[in-house]
């Protein structure tokens, strides 16, 4: 979930209408507002050598810094102690063991691994000509392979860069939002006045010839596009840790804890932009305002063994960029989610009827998913993984644990955010669980190093929210102990997600969401080892009207049976039929009729703000199976009665005219 409007979220408003959750912001002191982004051409650049794009990159080793027959020139850039804290690192490994993630088991270093790390070091320790990360990507090349060593680097030089810097403003460009003028930060602000948004800011390309055209409706092509100058540009640290090298664009002081975004003096740790074939590795970013990591308009990218923690927003955001991993990472108190793949190219063929994104088949001539998430652990955020028009983006053998909820995808704004509607994600194998954490409330005497401040209201207690998507796979999870939910599926009208006045989209259908998503073969309310944790329901939808081929089947609830999982509505005596007001569990006849009670709670919510109980999702719900857990239903039962009573005096937000769904009434809502 997010937005194109970059700025210091201090206080967020939910709106929800039938099924659908719109995220606006209010009063906001803005930092940046975001060009508008285009999709990146697919195909490798072959004016690089080797071409840049057309598929993830490889990390080159660490001791081919001194080969000289590999493409570029190798950079280094270190700290009067680095060596020190290499051999510091080196004992903690080899006696204690290190686990690149809280799930998985320690390993220790051996003998003659800590003997080659050391002797690289110290041959890279000879050659270090930096001492700022950011000066040496400024005297980068195409190929380069900068080599960090171990240290916290600050940055002083680009934390007293001006942040919105009148000097800059000549710059400024037209955006998707409209009616502002040019109040955008184009890339060419970005070339001329690199450090006023980021500490380290990777410029791939030359700006194009020309000012950058006012916001095109069709994405497919960056219009301003110059030649490489630091394609294929390799980032990596030499510890035998990611928390070796650590960016840090906030309070150095605080370690690896919170709060989110706390002391930062930029918006952006570390930004990618237009750096196709980009490799950041080994390495920790913490404390941005904003975003840790932000990979933008960049084919090609690679973030592997890399550390997230406590940005205001992202941990990691990749935005209309194509060809990515992420790998082996960790994020940790974010506070709108550790990784955000959103703003994703249209890579695949959404099945929707009318669907307004049909796959360019001259841009992209096969359908496939372009960005992967992988073994990362991904905790104590407001969300795990978020991405507004998340296309064909693949979620894989992850561990999503003790968030407030867990993977998110969604169609809230489609004027800032390309690839209107999110659809063709895959979320499959990863491990779902525990996402029970209270980021509205905090106890008296909570550590502030451990606080998440939510930068957006999420459903607490929720392993998989699906917000307005088509096509999308949920399959082959293992999802236990959400307190509130398995997974959701909502709506999102088309009035809500392009409203009138948007300048970059127009509304095509009454709604373009949610059709065709399926969920199946997950195993619900049992742990891997087979202990019995069950989740508040497995499976909830809000059956938003007219939508079709949404279907739940072949999943597996706490006694290993596809009979034992529970949804909301309830499922039909007979199971693998679709039946009107129940769960369907067969995709061909799956039609959404309409819950008038979803609807009101849902739109109830709009009027509160983000942790006030009085709207349901900022309530940590109680462990399924208890006492509590029944008080609390019952309670909501009658709090749903009493609101749905006092929203029907209210018009309503969409409805049934003849069989035709219509939400005109959207606009006029009190």
């Amino acid at each position: 979930m997010g937005d194109r409007v970059k700025g210091r979220r201090r206080r967020w408003r939910l709106v929800v209408t039938t099924g659908a959750a719109l995220i606006a912001c209010p009063g906001l002191a803005l930092a940046h507002i975001e060009r508008p982004a285009y999709w990146p051409d697919p195909r490798p650049d072959h004016h690089v050598h080797p071409a840049a794009g057309g598929k993830v990159p490889t990390a080159r080793p660490l001791r081919s810094a001194f080969d000289k027959a590999a493409p570029g020139q190798t950079r280094v850039v270190c700290k009067r102690n680095s060596m020190a804290r290499l051999r510091h690192s080196i004992h903690l490994v080899r006696t204690r063991g290190y686990a690149l993630r809280p799930t998985l088991k320690p390993h220790e270093m051996s003998a003659s691994r800590a003997r080659g790390l050391r002797s690289t070091n110290k041959r890279l320790a000879k050659r270090c000509s930096y001492r700022s990360i950011q000066k040496a990507v400024f005297d980068a090349h195409n190929n380069d392979f900068i080599v960090v060593m171990p240290g916290i680097y600050s940055e002083p030089h680009s934390r007293k860069q001006p942040t919105n810097d009148p000097k800059c403003a000549k710059y400024l460009t037209d955006t998707d939002f409209g009616g502002g003028g040019p109040v955008g930060v184009s890339y060419r602000y970005q070339w001329h006045c690199p450090n006023d948004q980021a500490l380290i800011n990777v410029l791939g390309r030359k700006p194009g010839k020309g000012a950058p055209p006012p916001p095109q409706t069709d994405r497919h092509g960056i219009p301003d596009l110059g030649p490489c100058v630091r394609c294929n540009l390799q980032i990596q640290g030499s510890g035998p840790r990611p928390e070796d090298v650590v960016i840090d664009s906030g309070k150095v002081s605080a370690g690896n804890g919170g709060p989110s975004g706390v002391g930062s003096k930029k918006d952006v740790a570390l930004k990618a932009d237009r750096a196709d074939g980009f490799v950041l590795k080994n390495v920790t970013v913490r404390h941005a305002i904003e975003h840790d990591v932000y990979v933008l308009e960049t084919d090609g990218y690679l973030l592997d063994r890399d550390k997230f923690f406590y940005a205001g927003e992202y941990g990691s955001l990749m935005f209309a960029s194509d060809h990515g991993l992420t790998e082996n990472c960790e994020g940790v108190g974010n506070g709108d989610s550790a990784v955000y793949p959103g703003g994703a190219p249209e890579t695949d063929d959404d099945t929707a009827p009318n669907a307004p994104d049909k796959r360019d088949t001259s841009f992209y001539p096969r359908a496939r998913l372009n960005q992967k998430i992988t073994h990362c652990d991904l905790h104590h955020n407001n969300m795990a993984t978020s991405g507004t028009m998340g296309n064909a983006v693949h979620i894989v053998h992850n561990n999503v644990y003790d968030n407030a909820a867990g993977l998110v995808t969604d169609s809230f704004y489609a004027g800032g955010h390309p690839g209107f509607p999110q659809s063709g994600a895959v979320f499959e194998k990863n491990n779902i669980y525990s996402n029970n954490f209270d980021v509205y409330h905090y106890p008296k005497g909570y550590p502030d190093r451990r606080k998440v401040h939510s930068a957006v209201g999420v459903p607490l207690g929720t392993g998989v929210v699906i917000a307005g998507g088509n096509d999308d796979m949920v399959r082959d999870n293992n999802i236990y102990d959400n307190w509130r939910r398995g997974a959701m599926l909502l709506a999102v009208p088309d009035a809500i997600s392009c409203p009138p006045g948007t300048q970059t989209c127009t509304p095509a259908n009454p709604t373009s969401t949610s059709f065709d998503n399926r969920f199946y073969d997950n195993r619900l309310g049992r742990a891997p080892n087979g202990a019995v944790k069950p989740n508040g329901v497995d499976f909830w939808w809000d059956e938003f009207p007219t939508d079709t081929g949404n279907c739940w089947y072949s999943n597996r609830g706490p006694n290993g049976t596809d009979a034992s999982w529970t949804g909301d509505p309830q499922r039909f005596a007979a199971p693998g039929r679709s039946i009107p007001g129940f769960m369907p569990e067969d995709c061909g006849t799956s039609l959404g009729t309409g819950d008038s009670a979803k609807e009101a709670m849902l739109a109830y919510c709009a009027e509160t703000s983000i942790g006030d109980t009085n709207c349901d999702w900022y309530a940590r719900p109680p462990k399924p199976g208890t006492a509590a857990a029944a008080r609390y239903e019952r309670r909501q039962e009658r709090t749903s009665r009493m609101i749905l009573a006092s929203e029907r005096l209210k018009a309503p937000a969409c409805g049934l005219i003849g069989s035709t769904e219509s939400c005109a009434n959207y606009a006029n809502r009190p």
